[in-house]
Parts: C-alpha cells; sequence; structure tokens
C-alpha cells in the first residue's frame, strides 16, 4: 500500500450520517491527511482528531452557490450525502441525494479537488424504475461529468450499522443480513467501517483509471485492505 500523505487537505460531505461517522473516525485514525474539513448543515460533535486538523464549515444548502469558499483548496472530496423518501419525500430525497451531491461536486472540482469519493448504491442505474437507484445513477453520471483527474464510487448492498435514529423495517433487515453475512459476506451487506475504509483505501491505493466503480465485493475486498490502528 502506499505511504500516507504527509499533508494535504480532504473535505467530507454528509459527516452525520452511519457511513460518514465511521469516515471520519478513520481518517483520525489512519492521518492520510493533515486537514479535514466536515461541511454540513449544522456542527456535529466530532472524534478525537489524533493530530489531524478537523474543522466544520457549515452551510446553506439552498444556496450552496454562496458557500464555495468551504469547498476550495482540498486535494480530495468524500461524500456520504444523502437522505430517505419517507424522511424528506420524494422532491427532497431528490434534492438531495442527486441535486446537492452534483452543486457539491461542481464547487469542489472548482476549487481545484482533484479526486471524488462518491458513496453510491448496488444496483444504480439512471433508466431504473425505482426512485431510488434511478436517482443514484443519475447522480454518477453527473458527478463523472465535472471532470475530476480521478473520480471513485462505491456501490455499497445493504449496509450494517447502528443508526442514531430506530428504523424498525431496517433494523429487521440488518439482523438478517448480519446473519447471512456469516455465511455470504460480500453478497447481500456491508459493514460502514468497511465502506469507509475502502474509501481512504481508494486513495491510498490508486487504481489507475480515471472513474472506477467499486461493486460491493470489491469494497469489502478494498476495506479489508486498510490495515487497523495498533497492527
Amino acid at each position: 500500500m502506499a505511504a500516507p500523505r504527509s499533508g494535504g487537505s480532504c473535505f467530507v460531505l454528509g459527516g452525520s450520517g452511519a457511513t460518514g461517522r465511521a469516515l471520519l473516525q478513520e481518517l483520525c485514525a489512519q492521518r492520510p491527511f493533515s486537514r479535514v474539513t466536515v461541511i454540513g448543515r449544522r456542527q456535529l460533535s466530532l472524534p478525537e482528531s489524533s493530530g489531524v486538523a478537523v474543522k466544520q464549515a457549515v452551510v446553506d444548502f439552498e444556496r450552496l452557490g454562496e458557500h464555495a469558499d468551504a469547498f476550495r483548496g482540498h486535494d480530495v472530496g468524500f461524500c456520504c450525502l444523502g437522505t430517505t423518501r419517507s424522511k424528506a419525500g420524494a422532491d427532497g430525497f431528490v434534492r438531495v441525494d442527486r441535486d446537492y451531491v452534483a452543486q457539491a461536486a461542481e464547487l469542489a472540482r472548482a476549487g481545484g479537488c482533484k479526486h471524488f469519493v462518491l458513496q453510491s448504491s448496488q444496483g444504480a442505474n439512471e433508466r431504473s424504475s425505482f426512485l431510488y437507484l434511478r436517482v443514484k445513477g443519475e447522480v454518477e453520471k453527473l458527478v463523472e461529468a465535472v471532470g475530476f483527474d480521478r473520480c471513485t464510487i462505491l456501490r455499497p448492498a445493504v449496509l450494517l450499522c447502528a443508526r442514531q435514529e430506530f428504523r424498525p423495517m431496517e433494523w429487521i433487515t440488518q439482523r438478517i443480513l448480519g446473519f447471512s453475512a456469516r455465511f455470504f459476506p460480500s453478497a447481500y451487506s456491508v459493514p460502514v467501517e468497511t465502506v469507509a475504509r475502502a474509501m481512504v483505501a481508494s486513495v491510498l491505493q490508486p487504481s489507475g483509471e480515471k472513474v472506477e466503480v467499486l461493486e460491493n465485493k470489491a469494497i469489502h475486498q478494498l476495506g479489508k485492505a486498510v490495515p487497523q490502528p495498533g497492527t
């Protein structure tokens, strides 16, 4: 594996979500960057930085163009931003998961970002009849079109995590998939910690491809490639 960077800067979108929280923990533990900026709509309780300069930029996503400075001067952008249709409604879901992400990518590229790492979803397809998968496919294409030097898209299956909010059906699904993961570890699910490690590993282990799409099995493999702190 390539040696960790001695400097550099990255930003994280969606730091309040399950994957975003795991990613922040990983960035602070692995320290591939000396500076991390968390861009979001509110202040968060951040993990111990372990020598990493972590700051927060609070933005209004409805006026994202007014916050171009938050996206300026970063080498890599990590995006875990997303909501659900049940929480935001169909229009709100499209606005957050597609429009906000695409605009953020454009601001990042204009601000000098070279590598954009996007958390998408297994089955993402802009021609899908399912809103969720269609929107994920659409945002992938929009981000690719921005023209980053490198674009990494992760398509995880069902995320295994401890939610801050209780979602009954998701809780049941996670229990079932958590059991099946003992026998088929990379088929139907993936822990958010593995996704976070794969996102960091995609930066530390360049693939040589301008656009790289990592399906669930590849996420498992790449996530295991990052050494754990203390090992």
